[in-house]
């Protein structure tokens, strides 16, 4: 039996064969090879040499039948952003989305995601809004019409309903629910981050702040806000509803990728060497919209990274009241010991645990185009929000975790010295959480 398959060395092997002038070579051979090993290497080897078109067809039959899982993509993905390579990175996430969420994907766990009031009148509105856009055709009409009879009914039974979406009633909405419909194409710009902002400030303020945490406004540049704006609002990506409160979450894996968002991701890294650097990898990314209105302190979590990068892109105007709508975050961290699980959501543990160590918290209202710089591992939750009625006026922020909790140089435990070593967490937590469909 030959060595377990590594992502790193197989993609080191793909780019070496590039190099060398023998793609034709490597991929004729490993096209008569049996199994999903050469597969993947085949489908690596197409990739490195920028044949990304020529990459679906050789995975989606595993897709389609379940014979091979995709968590080795997962792997790809991490090992690209270990190294730096944002544009690999994204361009194997962007794949995966598709394999996974494109119009003519079957996945095998389809039948099991469920049906929401919110979101359906999330969907309702985004259907209608790229209709009216012209990004759509007039073939959606009947389309929207039919979510809008589905919901009505479940929003009859109560707003907090749910239902699998392979019942029988709602067979006729699985060829559009939950699917990547659109993507808005969204390149990157002459330059993402602003300049209206001194990173090295920030740096010295965040290393100055004992817990870790500054904010700054005009984030990014107009011209990157406005295609980031109107990537969460054209793209069919937000398929995460498992969230309280009507909030719906979306994935880098599962299509919250695009150049754009990669390029302010590297760019942030360059900008804050001392914070980030080339020390933290990126981990994860994702989104989230809520409104319009959500209670105060239903969030309240901590993170598996080192340092989060939390901003929020929906205009002000959408916002009723200036001093609400943003993020809390206590001067308290999670145990390194706690799991996932515990500090992520176990809300029964985390109140009692923040009362026992007298937590004080710092709340950062609501800005378009601020962004929140932490610490990642602190405790923290979204204030109370209270926005507008209206699909654009949706809150939407963007979340970019750094580096593993356990490996953040510059704050102590504030929580204090522990028994237990920590597990590091983002491995299951982020990339590997691609199994688990929402």
């Amino acid at each position: 039996m030959g060595a377990p398959w590594n992502a790193g060395s197989a993609v080191a092997r793909a780019r070496a064969a590039a190099a060398a002038g023998r793609t034709e070579q490597e991929a004729r051979r490993l096209s008569g090879a049996e199994g999903p090993a050469p597969r993947r290497e085949l489908a690596l080897l197409l990739a490195v040499s920028g044949r990304w078109d020529e990459v679906p067809p050789l995975l989606s039959e595993q897709v389609r039948t379940g014979a091979d899982d995709l968590a080795w993509v997962a792997d790809v993905i991490n090992t690209a952003l270990e190294r730096g390579d944002f544009r690999f990175a994204e361009g194997w996430a962007s794949l995966l989305a598709r394999l996974r969420w494109g119009a003519s994907s079957d996945p095998a766990d389809r039948a099991a995601l469920p049906l929401s009031v919110p979101k359906l009148r999330h969907d309702i509105d985004q259907l209608r809004h790229l209709r009216h856009l012209g990004v759509l055709g007039a073939e959606y009409g009947p389309v929207a019409d039919a979510y809008q009879a589905v919901y009505e009914r479940l929003l009859a039974e109560g707003p907090e309903t749910r239902e699998p979406l392979d019942s029988e009633a709602n067979r006729h909405l699985a060829a559009t629910y939950n699917r990547l419909l659109h993507v808005r194409d969204t390149p990157r710009v002459a330059r993402a981050l602003s300049g209206r902002w001194d990173p090295v400030a920030v740096e010295e303020r965040y290393l100055a702040d004992e817990p870790g945490v500054v904010y700054v406004d005009d984030f990014l540049t107009e011209e990157a806000l406005d295609g980031l704006y109107r990537f969460c609002l054209e793209s069919t990506v937000w398929f995460g509803n498992r969230y309280s409160h009507g909030r719906l979450g979306a994935l880098m894996q599962d299509g919250f990728v695009c150049p754009l968002l990669l390029q302010i991701a590297e760019e942030l890294r360059d900008a804050l060497p001392r914070l980030i650097g080339d020390r933290h990898p990126l981990r994860q990314m994702w989104g989230f919209k809520c409104g319009p209105e959500v209670p105060a302190d239903v969030t309240t979590h901590a993170d598996f990274a080192a340092v989060n990068v939390n901003f929020w892109v929906t205009p002000d105007s959408a916002n009723t009241d200036e001093q609400s709508g943003g993020l809390v975050v206590h001067n308290v961290d999670a145990p390194l010991s706690w799991g996932f699980d515990t500090y992520n959501g176990r809300q029964d543990l985390i109140r009692p645990f923040l009362q026992r160590h007298q937590a004080r918290s710092v709340t950062i209202p609501y800005r378009q185009n601020r962004a929140v710089i932490f610490n990642s591992d602190l405790f923290h939750a979204s204030d109370a929000i209270r926005f507008r009625p209206g699909y654009e006026n949706l809150r939407i922020n963007v979340t970019m975790l750094y580096g593993d909790r356990a490996k953040d140089p510059h704050h102590p435990r504030l929580s204090g010295p522990e028994a237990a070593a920590a597990v590091p967490a983002w491995r299951s937590a982020a990339f590997k959480r691609v199994r688990a469909r929402r």
